[in-house]
């Protein structure tokens, strides 16, 4: 099938789409569903449930239309096999390779791409297992008991975000952590010099994570990192690091690491938290068999994300349901909300996945665009964030979708009743009486405590946070942004946008700035 790549507005779809009425209230557009009917499998018995949203029959088949003229699976399949689908920078795309082959083989200069990130997963595996079975120790001969990961962006973000939801998996399971796992991402030496006041270095391993080798965070760290492990008798740096790297960076042709693990250019940064960019950390801190299950569940999810059914294919669903808001209702931001501690960090890399992603004016081609791309992404995990932000979600001038994800059980299993229901039913009371909350809202006299409701929100739940289920849960809201990317016909794999800032500073720190304002501003702040 020949691919066409065209902009939304141009899209008999969409301006179908647009010449429909608008939904009614939710108040009663919920109340004539069967909630429990609204519902797609995600992988690994995640479930997207969509009662909450606004659309009507004939909202759901534009949809359908939609899907089907802009071939948005069918450019699915052409990323997984391999064709140019960053068009900035003309490269592949093929971080659900890391996690298995759906398409054809990937072969790059001689080099099955498949085989490769396998190859390198089972030598982050074996690693680890040597680490954990005292065959690999420190220099000073005390076995390794902390690791500590130096990256910043999507060598931070995914990586820290899955750490911290697995964390509490392994007790519940009565699974013995390996390692402690500490980061270090801001180029803000407070970061860097705490981190290593709470760590032993004799017994620490850091992970230096740069795909380019020129990250200057990054490598600013490595040097803060180095001179305090130097500073230790009888230490040997060198024999306290290892690096994720790509085979041509400079950190991979030096001889001064423990080990090197390798990813390549077409694993975005981003997306790369099933690469050796995620792996190496986890394994190190849970063991490598953990890593395996979340990799299978990412998959399971880049499986389910193939169905050319809107209405059976989740990823695909909430990606449309989400242009839907942005483009024809005007939605201009859309929130996050994990009702589990263990996804605290979960809205921070979905922040950067989306925003880096579908933060662009242009389409593929270069030229400007007539329409929304991205919303602004934000989020907390409640309940706390009921008690911060979510008074504008319900009282405030926009309408902000909203995109809960909850649990039957807790991950440790460890509970309390108290005033007759436990703490685990409480807050999944809290999660079900919000989403009504924002749906049908709430009438009063006194205008100040009146509820508007009619706020959208879709709802991805499962009996428990494992490895799997989280493993299809980062890949659900990949493969959404992924779909939502080819609907506005945008390049969801480059990111210029953060290259001016860094551009700017670099110029500023070797003494030529080029611009007076910049200048002034720098001595301000002490530069």
């Amino acid at each position: 099938m020949d691919i066409r790549y065209a902009n939304l507005d141009t899209l008999k779809s969409f301006a179908r789409l647009k010449g429909l009425a608008r939904p009614g209230h939710l108040k009663d557009l919920v109340a004539g569903r069967c909630v429990g009917e609204c519902a797609l499998p995600a992988g690994s018995g995640l479930v997207y449930n969509y009662a909450a949203k606004s659309f009507t029959p004939e909202v759901l088949a534009a949809l359908e239309e939609l899907a089907t003229e802009a071939q948005l699976v069918s450019k699915y399949w052409a990323l997984l096999d391999g064709q140019i689908m960053n068009t900035g920078e003309k490269r592949m795309v093929l971080h659900h390779l890391a996690r298995g082959q759906l398409g054809k083989d990937v072969v790059h200069e001689g080099k099955n791409l498949r085989a490769f990130y396998r190859e390198q997963a089972e030598k982050i595996g074996g690693f680890a297992g040597k680490v954990h079975a005292g065959e690999i120790r420190g220099s000073t001969g005390k076995a390794f008991d902390t690791v500590v990961q130096i990256g910043i962006g999507g060598s931070d973000l995914g990586p820290r975000a899955l750490y911290i939801a697995l964390e509490n998996y392994c007790a519940g399971e009565g699974l013995a952590q390996k390692m402690r796992a500490r980061f270090i991402s801001n180029v803000d030496p407070d970061d860097a010099s705490g981190v290593l006041a709470g760590v032993d270095p004799e017994t620490t391993l850091f992970i230096i994570v740069s795909k380019s080798g020129t990250t200057q965070e990054t490598l600013t760290n490595e040097a803060f990192v180095t001179r305090r492990l130097q500073a230790v008798p009888g230490l040997v740096p060198g024999k306290h690091i290892i690096a994720v790297t790509s085979e041509t960076s400079p950190l991979a042709k030096s001889s001064s690491y423990l080990a090197a693990f390798f990813i390549d250019d077409f694993i975005g940064g981003r997306y790369s938290a099933t690469s050796a960019v995620g792996a190496a950390v986890l394994a190190l801190a849970f063991g490598f068999p953990v890593v395996e299950e979340l990799l299978a569940g990412a998959a399971q999810a880049d499986r389910l994300s193939l169905e050319p059914s809107v209405m059976k294919n989740a990823a695909l669903l909430d990606a449309l349901l989400g242009v839907y808001e942005r483009n024809v209702l005007g939605c201009p931001a859309t929130a996050v909300l994990p009702y589990s501690q263990a996804l605290s960090r979960f809205p921070a890399h979905l922040q950067q996945l989306d925003m880096e992603s579908n933060g662009k004016h242009v389409s593929r081609g270069g030229s400007p665009l007539g329409y929304a791309t991205g919303p602004l992404v934000f989020g907390e995990p409640g309940t706390n964030g009921q008690h911060s932000f979510y008074q504008l979600l319900h009282q405030g001038t926009d309408i902000i979708p909203l995109q809960f994800v909850g649990f039957h059980e807790s991950q440790r299993k460890d509970d309390l009743d108290f005033e007759g229901s436990s703490s685990q039913k409480k807050l999944n009371a809290n999660l079900a009486a919000q989403i009504i909350a924002f749906a049908k809202g709430k009438g009063n006299a006194n205008p100040n405590k009146s509820f508007a409701g009619n706020r959208p929100s879709s709802l991805l739940w499962a009996k428990r946070l494992t490895p799997a289920v989280l493993g299809s849960l980062l890949a659900h809201f990949e493969n959404k942004v992924m779909f939502q990317g080819f609907a506005w016909n945008i390049n969801s794999f480059d990111q210029e946008g953060v290259q001016l800032g860094k551009i700017l500073a670099s110029d500023l720190l070797k003494g030529s700035p080029g611009d007076k304002d910049l200048s002034a501003y720098a001595e301000i702040l002490g530069v």
